[in-house]
């Protein structure tokens, strides 16, 4: 069978541009590490490891949302047990002034401790994230927690402006962690710990039957509050070990990302020798054959 000059060296050229491609591709495996140059070279690998870098990049945004609740959390607890203690301090203050013993003047003294610890009741209420948002709003996180409106009459001031919607935050695939803890009992106390301090300020006035109504309800939001600080601190356990159950997945998804993107550097070394052998043995031949003249043999 007689093949022309063109013919010959068309195919030649084909072979040698493929066999420099195959050359070339292991090159580019071996200094970049990665087996997995294009989806062509393995598609099921591929779209395993589109598969694994999605659910990973979805951990990482579940583990920043639990970093960062977990913060909001503490700063909820830290708060309402300030808010704790303020209300213990009054409580004792409450008992001591139902003692028929005490001097006007000491009562006197009661109810400016007693303003002085509604004050900060009514503060720590409507305490602020580093970003100027109300912690115990709701969803209204931009609108005061409690508000004071000192022209409506007394029992009446305080009054809770924000709701009690919970803000829902992503923290693993389908499971949403509440965000915020409202505050709308506090509204209540305060009118009524305002109005039985102006009557403690009052001579002559009978404080038992304010007093205990009183006492009543600081116990109701000492016992809501104290509530809310326990549930907090159940969250944030069960953040701790969600975080770490995405830490654990994450490094499996990485492992197994390695193993199926890592070159094999053995095996490509091996087919680098093979195809570069073939390479030269195609250019020696290419070379021997061209050189040949039917002249030759005359």
């Amino acid at each position: 069978m007689r093949i022309a000059t063109t013919q010959f060296h068309a195919t030649m050229n084909t072979a040698l541009q493929n066999a420099n491609a195959r050359l070339e591709h292991v090159m580019q495996q071996m200094s970049s590490g990665q087996r997995l140059l294009q989806p062509s070279d393995d598609p099921i690998s591929n779209v395993r490891l589109s598969r694994m870098a999605r659910e990973d990049a979805a951990l990482t945004q579940y583990r920043d949302n639990i970093s960062a609740l977990s913060t909001r959390l503490m700063q909820n607890e830290t708060a309402l047990g300030s808010m704790v203690q303020d209300m213990l301090q009054v409580r004792d203050l409450l008992v001591w002034a139902r003692d028929g013993s005490n001097t006007s003047e000491d009562v006197k003294a009661m109810a400016s401790s007693l303003t002085a610890l509604r004050d900060s009741l009514f503060y720590s209420s409507n305490s602020k994230d580093q970003e100027g948002r109300y912690l115990f709003s709701g969803t209204v996180s931009a609108t005061d927690t409690v508000t004071y409106d000192d022209t409506q009459p007394l029992g009446a001031r305080y009054t809770f402006t924000g709701n009690t919607a919970p803000q829902q935050v992503v923290v693993g695939h389908g499971i949403t962690q509440t965000a915020n803890v409202t505050l709308s009992e506090m509204a209540a106390l305060l009118n009524s710990l305002d109005r039985t301090a102006t009557t403690l300020q009052t001579t002559g006035m009978n404080t038992g039957d304010t007093v205990g109504d009183t006492i009543k309800a600081l116990d109701d939001a000492l016992s809501s509050v104290s509530g809310k600080i326990a549930g907090l601190g159940g969250t944030q356990n069960i953040l701790a070990t969600l975080d770490s159950n995405h830490g654990n997945v994450s490094v499996s998804n990485q492992q197994a990302m390695i193993t199926l993107g890592q070159l094999d550097y053995g095996e490509a070394a091996t087919r680098l020798s093979g195809y570069s052998t073939a390479l030269q043995a195609t250019q020696k031949a290419y070379s021997k054959v061209s050189g040949l003249s039917l002249f030759d043999l005359l």
